[in-house]
């Protein structure tokens, strides 16, 4: 073998670790020689090399199962960054993670409207290019940049069809030209998912449906222990299930969606039209705010007792259930988890949604499909967005590992 190959290798292997030890926090040398099938001699001078580059330090003993403790090892939280940046349909949170998935610095909320605004991706990447430059971070010392976003997501091609035209380019090509950053993107629920698999509820379980209760309704698939993307990539659209035939218009065009129903905005809507019609809430203040700003409002309010705020969450929780009633029936999951936004509320959506389904699921599949509040919350899809940098981080011919000691020499 060339030295070239020699080096490509060597820093591919070095990538797995570093990839490895992010999600396991911290692992043996015989451990890791398990997980790749290299030899533990291989396994050490990897693990070597990234200690002297400022990577990787000890982290201790393990404990025995009856011979000499071996040594762990962990990453250096601060050798490396992780961009992670969360979109819905109105606004964007952009934060720096370490290797440890500790915050770095402020997380920046910006207002970004998608939907028939052209100048959203250009004022995207300015948001992004700005941040990094408050936050004093080197570019060379960030891993990758993830993004979470609502529409249609081509994840292999790196294109939304729904929003941020990039034209010529897909869009992470234009992402990484305009910052410098290698650029991974994935529909907003399917990384709520992913952060549920990995750092959440669903650790240990294969088959598992992560709702995304956000201004849409959206839908994540954890299936056989892998993300469920479908033929296209497209999987997961749960919030266009019809629920009724006469029901509202849907932005998709077809009537009685279950967005156009119970999603976040809706019941924002039909909280505006209450107050007008005389209802008595402490949502009256809200009347004239923006649908976020009253859908953040709503949740509060729920929280504190507010009973019109009870009644207009229960409602669209009760059309969630007869949703997810047609999910089990035709996935027949372990677990459904309430995560994003909404996970706020979870508690108070338990009982309509479990209502729902003692109305419209057999009970033997609804009996044994568990239903759980995310302890990730709204905070799952910004950490999603890190994990699916760290995803990609082992694969070679799209991310060459940079230590510290290079970042120092290139700067």
């Amino acid at each position: 073998m060339d030295t070239k190959n020699k080096m490509l290798k060597s820093s591919q292997l070095k990538n797995m670790i570093i990839r490895q030890l992010y999600f396991d926090k911290a692992l043996s040398c015989a451990e890791l020689s398990d997980l790749f099938n290299r030899s533990i001699p291989i396994i050490s001078k990897a693990i070597n090399e990234l200690i002297a580059e400022g990577v990787v330090i000890g982290q201790g003993y393990a404990a025995s199962s009856g011979g000499r403790r071996p040594q762990t090892y962990a990453l250096k939280s601060d050798a490396l960054y992780i961009l992670a940046i969360a979109m819905d349909q109105l606004s964007t949170r952009i934060q720096l993670f370490d290797l440890l998935n500790n915050p770095v610095g402020e997380q920046l909320n910006v207002a970004l409207e998608l939907l028939n605004n052209p100048c959203a991706l250009p004022s995207l990447v300015g948001h992004i290019n700005n941040y990094i430059a408050d936050t004093g971070t080197a570019i060379t010392k960030i891993a990758g940049m993830g993004i979470g976003m609502p529409g249609f997501v081509n994840v292999t091609q790196g294109i939304n069809y729904s929003y941020l035209d990039a034209g010529d380019e897909t869009l992470t090509q234009y992402l990484t030209h305009e910052t410098g950053i290698p650029a991974y993107i994935d529909n907003d629920s399917s990384l709520i998912a992913l952060a549920e698999q990995k750092f959440g509820l669903t650790r240990t379980q294969s088959d598992v449906m992560v709702i995304n209760l956000g201004w849409g309704i959206g839908l994540g698939m954890i299936v056989g222990g892998n993300i469920f993307r479908g033929h296209n990539g497209f999987a997961g659209e749960f919030s266009h299930i019809p629920i009724s035939e006469e029901g509202a218009l849907c932005v998709c065009g077809k009537q009685g969606c279950l967005e156009a129903e119970a999603s976040m905005l809706v019941v924002a809507q039909k909280a505006k039209q209450g107050i007008i019609q005389g209802r008595r809430s402490t949502l009256q203040v809200m009347k004239d705010e923006p649908l976020e700003k009253m859908g953040d409002a709503i949740m509060d309010a729920a929280c504190n007792g507010d009973q019109f705020a009870i009644d207009l969450l229960s409602d669209a929780g009760h059309k969630i259930g007869k949703a997810l009633a047609i999910l089990i029936h035709i996935m027949n999951p372990q677990t459904i988890i309430l995560s994003g936004r909404g996970a706020k509320v979870g508690k108070i959506l338990l009982a309509p949604i479990q209502n729902a389904l003692n109305k419209y699921c057999i009970p033997r599949l609804a009996a044994n499909t568990g239903l759980l509040i995310s302890d990730l919350g709204f905070d799952s899809e910004i950490i999603g967005a890190a994990v699916l940098v760290m995803e990609n981080f082992d694969r070679e011919t799209q991310n060459q590992i940079v230590t510290p000691k290079q970042a120092i020499m290139e700067k």
